[in-house]
């Protein structure tokens, strides 16, 4: 059952779980002081035994002795009766300090006289006294009241007995303390939990800023502080990925920059050399071979700095698309001037459209360069003896563009390395649509999903 109450209770806000400590806490405190404060006479009979705590009221031969005594006396006729008063102030005196003994007329009731207890002369017990007759309400107090037999006659005799002030009011004391410390210590110990979980999330995140990333930050629970470390590790996850990629994509670039440095050395210096002699004006009859050459060398530069931007678009950090209507037109327009490119290089094409006027949401000039891109692919790596197919259809929700060709067997200059694809994928992601690249059998297709307005 409180394993279950704990479970449930774990994704509580803090407020709300202290409220209801506070409530269960202080209704456990109330009941533990009911408890105490109910079996207080059962207590005192087991600590009215130590010394200096006698109960004269449970003393039998008190009882006897002050009967006794009574019959050696003579009541005084009134309150007036100076000399009589003085005569039984002996009787008086029977008990001790917590003692009061008061004598009052049988049937009238009128008062006699009487003795004070002489411990509530003391200023000192008088005010604890006050102070514990207000807390207790009087338990303190014992007063037994009953006919006495005197010398000349009969009289009622009202005893007061204060022993029990002694214990009953610092075990109410220490009653409340108990009940009222359970209390405290509780909310004390909840608060001290939850202070020392911030202090941890504080070294945590200490050990974060001093650059230790790959320890996890552990659970602290459901409620806002548990929030605040998932949040953390979330961020100290991301943090330590975004590193590594950072890493990473620093050595590639590196390693781009060692390879591209060393694959343009040799077509410059070819090409020097082929212009070298072409400056010297030495074998006349190979100038025109020679032309060819360099023109084939600046290609390859060209294709390898191509590579370099692609590689750049890739792995910057990405700009805003400037999102807006766009018409289909204007994206058929775009692949029927990329196709009347790739034909003019030798490629031939077969398209297929679904003539539908709808509008899709892009950004104009993204779109261009996912095609530029798409295109580019085609010219440097497609087979020309086999055509190029586009497709444009429709679902209830995407355009949909299909554009599949057939791969070259060899492959002049410098291979692929999906640059161009991976700065597609990322400008499709930007876009909100969605890329697809298989390549099966010798050909390569390219599915790009994109969202209409409706």
């Amino acid at each position: 059952m409180i394993k279950k109450v704990r479970e449930k209770t774990k994704g509580w806000q803090i407020h709300k779980q202290l409220i209801v400590l506070i409530l269960l806490t202080g209704m456990v405190s109330v009941l533990l002081f009911e408890v105490l404060w109910l079996n207080k006479w059962n207590i005192y009979e087991y600590v009215r035994q130590i010394p200096g705590l006698h109960d004269v009221s449970l003393d039998e031969d008190f009882w006897e002795d002050l009967r006794a005594e009574a019959t050696k006396y003579d009541i005084p006729s009134s309150e007036d009766d100076k000399a009589g008063i003085k005569k039984i102030q002996p009787f008086l005196e029977q008990g001790d300090k917590y003692t009061g003994i008061y004598i009052y007329a049988l049937k009238e009731g009128n008062y006699i006289t009487g003795r004070f207890p002489k411990v509530l002369e003391n200023v000192a017990f008088s005010t604890f006294f006050d102070m514990g007759y207000q807390l207790t309400g009087g338990e303190g107090e014992e007063t037994y009241e009953f006919p006495m037999k005197f010398k000349n006659g009969y009289a009622t005799v009202m005893v007061w007995f204060y022993h029990r002030v002694r214990f009953i009011y610092p075990y109410c004391i220490f009653s409340l303390t108990v009940s009222i410390g359970l209390f405290f210590t509780v909310i004390l110990f909840f608060i001290k939990k939850k202070m020392n979980l911030v202090a941890e999330l504080k070294d945590e995140i200490l050990r974060m800023a001093a650059g230790n990333l790959r320890d996890s930050v552990p659970n602290m629970g459901q409620d806002e502080i548990g929030i605040i470390a998932e949040e953390l590790d979330n961020l100290r996850a991301a943090l330590q990925d975004t590193l590594v990629r950072e890493k990473e994509s620093r050595r590639a670039n590196q390693d781009l920059i060692t390879a591209m440095s060393h694959d343009l050395r040799t077509p410059l210096t070819i090409l020097n050399g082929y212009l070298e002699v072409l400056r010297l004006n030495r074998n006349p009859e190979m100038h025109e071979e020679y032309l060819k050459r360099c023109l084939q060398k600046t290609s390859d530069i060209r294709e390898m700095t191509d590579r370099m931007f692609e590689y750049a678009l890739v792995f910057e950090e990405g700009e805003e698309p400037k999102v807006k209507e766009i018409p289909i037109k204007f994206f058929r327009d775009c692949i029927n001037e990329h196709s009347d490119f790739i034909r003019l290089a030798g490629f031939q094409t077969e398209m297929e459209y679904t003539y539908v006027e709808r509008w899709i949401t892009g950004d104009k000039g993204m779109i261009k360069r996912i095609l530029s891109n798409l295109f580019s692919n085609i010219l440097k790596y497609g087979d020309k003896s086999s055509p190029v197919f586009i497709k444009g259809s429709f679902t209830k929700q995407s355009y949909i563009l299909e554009i599949s060709n057939t791969v070259k067997q060899q492959n002049t200059g410098v291979e692929s390395n999906h640059i161009g694809l991976m700065s597609v994928e990322k400008m499709m992601h930007q876009l909100g649509g969605e890329s697809t690249f298989s390549e099966k059998n010798g050909s390569f297709a390219v599915e790009l999903k994109f969202s209409l307005v409706h």
